[in-house]
């Protein structure tokens, strides 16, 4: 590997882990799209507590461990076909090389970067599944929470015990992004196959794209109107 392909590796995963510290960080102290959602989860959680059928609220969670089971099972569809394409790396190398502006690629230097993909995806497949447990664990709790009628739960304890539910959705929440993440961030992996500096671009782009999503978005705009809030100091319209 040349010195340019290691520098770009080492931007990637500085990339990808300092823009999830700082997603993080900030969610802490400005209004973003997982914020705005656990406000949301405590509210539902609260309303949860309120109706004598809970059938909806367990819907609505099957219907998110479906979309998670989902993503789960195209990791291992395409960790499998990872693993196919390093049986073929001779032909795969002869058909990179083939193309425009590509950089001269050796086998070794392809099985290293279909490794990188293979890592990134188990990475993934193992945050939806975690995921898919969280999503269980709040099913129990839905399943657990005391029934509307009962008075010998306070107002406060209701309320704590609708956070902490909400809380266990939340960290489901942030898994499936994690899972998420590494999809976009692969993306950017595609773009090393022709040259570490289209690769660099790529992460990078995959990084402002993952800031505006989550910070500057239009919909993020809505779900911060339908709270009540300002942002910039102004009503959202």
């Amino acid at each position: 590997m040349t010195w340019l392909d290691i520098a770009s590796v080492t931007g990637f995963f500085v990339t990808w882990m300092g823009y999830t510290v700082f997603a993080r960080r900030k969610a802490k102290v400005a209004w973003c799209l997982a914020s705005s959602m656990q406000w949301y989860r405590v509210e539902w959680m609260l309303r949860m507590l309120e109706r004598d059928m809970r059938m909806p609220d367990a819907a609505i969670i099957g219907n998110l461990e479906r979309v998670i089971g989902f993503f789960a099972s195209t990791s291992i569809l395409i960790l499998a076909g990872l693993v196919t394409a390093l049986t073929a790396d001779t032909v795969a190398v002869e058909m990179i090389n083939s193309l425009p502006l590509a950089e001269t690629t050796t086998v070794v230097q392809f099985e290293l970067k279909i490794l990188l993909l293979v890592v990134i995806f188990i990475f993934a497949f193992f945050n939806f599944t975690w995921s898919l447990r969280q999503y269980s664990f709040a099913n129990v709790l839905i399943g657990a929470a005391p029934p509307a009628e009962d008075e010998s739960f306070s107002e406060e304890e209701r309320r704590r015990y609708a956070i902490s539910t909400a809380k266990v959705i939340d960290q489901a929440g942030h898994s499936y992004n994690y899972g998420l993440r590494s999809y976009y961030f692969a993306m950017a992996v595609m773009g090393w196959f022709i040259h570490p500096l289209l690769f660099v671009i790529g992460y990078l782009l995959v990084a402002l794209i993952l800031f505006l999503r989550e910070f500057r978005s239009r919909t993020l705009q809505v779900l911060l109107a339908a709270e009540g809030h300002k942002i910039n100091g102004e009503n959202v319209k």
